[in-house]
């Protein structure tokens, strides 16, 4: 009687362990029919990254092999120099320097002409000239005459050229959203205080363009400082001191100022001297004239015969 009934238990659970293999084997072979998939087409797309990958490993190479060796270009450095030099003519030398930097294309950036005391003319000239003539007008110039000083100068300033522009860059993307800002601003406070900001990073801007623009006309124009004499330069290096023919001339000067002095001296006490003698003029003849009858005392007459007084 309970024989039927025990054994539907059993079937039910022999039903589900079936229905569970069953699915587990689905599984297994969805994942080896994935995995299969994928290794496939990791064989395939292998061929095509390794070429990829090489293509990058090469320039990578190629970009530090090109980086590996920095080197300074003209484009960063300021160039500087300073030249004397003695010449027999100092116009004819000073129009061939100026010839010399207009043909390089560059130009006089100022001159200044003066004479000693023995009329020896000098003159001062800066030249600016592209960076990439320096070197030949240079030579050009010290071959003017005969090279008495020279002194040449190289900075680099690549690392700060990089710098500016960077900050450029980043200050004009900073202008750039203030003023997003205050296109969606709505109110008053908001503007005002947007407008300030955007007036003070638009001037930090102009600084730093007028930083780049310095920097760029000093690295692509070197300075050149010429200076042109007719007589030498080191002239007071010589023996000074006096001789007898000196000091006869110092002698000379010293005298002739004396007596120019005393001139002077006479020359300004002359009114006065005058001035004292007309006083004394009307002292003695008008003045004391007047004065001496009141001071001299009158004298008594005295009788004419003293003697007919006692006889009588």
């Amino acid at each position: 009687m309970h024989a039927p009934h025990s054994a539907r238990p059993v079937r039910l659970l022999a039903a589900t362990l079936i229905a569970a293999a069953l699915a587990l084997a689905g599984c297994s072979a969805d994942s080896n029919e994935k995995s299969a998939g994928s290794a496939a087409d990791a064989k395939a797309a292998a061929p095509g990254a390794q070429r990829q990958g090489a293509a990058e490993s090469s320039q990578a190479g190629g970009a530090k092999s090109r980086t590996g060796a920095p080197r300074l270009t003209a484009n960063g450095i300021i160039r500087t120099a300073s030249l004397t030099v003695q010449v027999k003519d100092v116009p004819k030398a000073l129009g061939e320097a100026r010839a010399t930097a207009e043909n390089a294309g560059g130009f006089v950036g100022s001159e200044s002409t003066s004479r000693d005391t023995e009329g020896h003319e000098r003159t001062r000239l800066v030249l600016r000239v592209p960076t990439e003539k320096y070197d030949e007008v240079l030579s050009g110039l010290q071959g003017a005459g005969k090279l008495v000083d020279r002194t040449a100068k190289a900075e680099d300033v690549s690392d700060q050229i990089v710098d500016v522009d960077s900050r450029i860059k980043s200050q004009r993307a900073s202008v750039a959203r203030v003023r997003e800002l205050m296109d969606k601003a709505t109110k008053l406070s908001d503007v005002v205080a947007l407008e300030g900001e955007l007036s003070s990073r638009e001037a930090d801007l102009e600084a730093l363009l007028a930083q780049q623009a310095s920097l760029k006309d000093r690295t692509s124009l070197a300075t050149i400082t010429l200076s042109l004499s007719e007589t030498p330069v080191k002239k007071a290096a010589k023996d000074d001191r006096p001789g007898f023919v000196d000091a006869l001339a110092s002698g000379w000067h010293v005298f002739v100022t004396l007596l120019r002095w005393i001139a002077l001296a006479i020359g300004a006490a002359l009114p006065f001297a005058g001035l004292a003698g007309l006083l004394v003029l009307v002292w003695v003849r008008l003045v004391r004239p007047r004065l001496s009858p009141r001071t001299v005392p009158v004298a008594r007459t005295a009788p004419e015969n003293p003697g007919q007084g006692e006889g009588d």
